[in-house]
C-alpha cells in the first residue's frame, strides 16, 4: 500500500541531526591563534583585530549548520577542480610531497601571527596564452550571481577581498617556490549553481601588496600606542585612526597594514 502521509517530519529530523553533528564538529576545532592570510583584504582593520583575538561573537552569530553545509559543498567541489584540471593535463600539486595527508603549501610571517595556505601551485600545463609556470592557483565556489558578476567584471573588481588574497600568497610563497610572484596566478572560480567554470590570470599587483620584507613603513613610524590593540576580548579597545597617523582604514597597500596588524600584536 501506498503511504501518502507527509514526510516532512522526518526531513526535519534527518536534517536537525546533521546540523547538529557539523556544529558540535564545528566547536570542538581548536580556534585559529593566528590571522589567515586570505582575511587580510578585508576593508575593515578593526574587524581583523576582533578576529585575531577571537573576541566573542554576538548571540546567534556562529555558523549555523546550513552554512557548514555550503561550506562543505564549496570543499567538494574544489577537489572536483582538481580533479578536472588535473586530467586537463595541469601538473597541480595541493599538497606537499604530492600525498593527499600531506601538507598544504603555505607561508608564515610576523611571527607567525599571519599565516597562509594556498589552494595549490601549478608546475606544468597546456599551453595557455599569457600563462607561465610555476603558477599560484585559487579557487572559489559561488553562487550563479556572485559567479556572473566576477565573470564579466573580474575577480580585483568584483571581489576584491580574493584579489588581495592572491596578492598576498603570491608575494609570501616566493621565497619557497621561486617566480611564482613574476607569473599570473590562475583563479578560477565555480558555479556551483550551474557547474560552468571561470578561469582567469591574475597578475601580482604590486599596488594591493609591497614585495619588501613585513617592517614597519615610514608613514607607521611612530610607536602604536597600547589602544591600538585590545588587551583581551573582553576590552575591545580598537582606534583605526590611532594605528597609524594618515593611514587609518585600509591604508594605501596590503604591507602597510600587515606592518600595523605587526606591530599591533606585539610581533615587532
Amino acid at each position: 500500500m501506498l503511504d501518502y502521509n507527509s514526510t516532512s517530519c522526518a526531513a526535519d529530523a534527518v536534517n536537525a541531526a546533521i546540523d547538529t553533528a557539523l556544529q558540535s564538529a564545528n566547536a570542538a576545532t581548536p580556534p585559529r591563534d593566528y590571522l589567515g592570510g586570505s582575511r587580510l583584504g578585508h576593508a575593515c582593520e578593526r574587524a581583523l583585530q576582533f578576529e585575531f583575538t577571537r573576541a566573542p561573537k554576538d548571540e546567534g552569530a556562529d555558523f549555523s549548520g546550513r552554512l557548514l553545509r555550503i561550506f562543505g559543498i564549496g570543499h567538494a567541489l574544489e577537489d572536483l577542480a582538481v580533479a578536472w584540471l588535473r586530467g586537463a593535463g595541469f601538473d597541480l600539486y595541493t599538497r606537499k610531497g604530492g600525498r593527499s595527508d600531506g601538507e598544504q603549501f603555505g607561508f608564515s610571517v610576523a611571527g607567525g601571527r599571519i599565516r597562509g595556505h594556498v589552494d595549490g601551485i601549478i608546475a606544468g600545463g597546456p599551453p595557455v596564452p599569457g600563462m607561465a609556470f610555476p603558477a599560484l592557483w585559487e579557487c572559489k565556489t559561488m553562487n550563479a550571481k556572485s559567479w556572473r558578476e566576477t565573470a564579466s567584471k573580474g575577480v580585483t573588481v568584483s571581489k576584491p577581498v580574493y584579489a588581495a588574497q592572491i596578492a598576498v600568497y603570491q608575494a609570501y610563497m616566493d621565497a619557497a617556490v621561486p617566480g611564482i610572484a613574476e607569473n599570473p596566478a590562475l583563479f578560477t572560480a565555480i558555479n556551483k549553481d550551474t557547474a560552468d567554470l571561470h578561469h582567469e590570470l591574475v597578475p601580482f599587483d604590486a599596488a594591493l601588496h609591497s614585495a619588501c620584507p613585513i617592517v614597519p613603513c615610514a608613514s607607521c613610524a611612530p610607536p602604536m600606542p597600547a589602544s591600538c590593540f585590545p588587551a583581551s576580548p573582553t576590552s575591545p579597545t580598537i582606534s583605526n585612526a590611532a594605528c597609524a597617523p594618515g593611514h587609518s582604514g585600509a591604508g594605501t597597500c596590503l604591507h602597510e597594514r600587515m606592518a600595523r596588524f605587526q606591530r599591533c600584536s606585539g610581533a615587532a
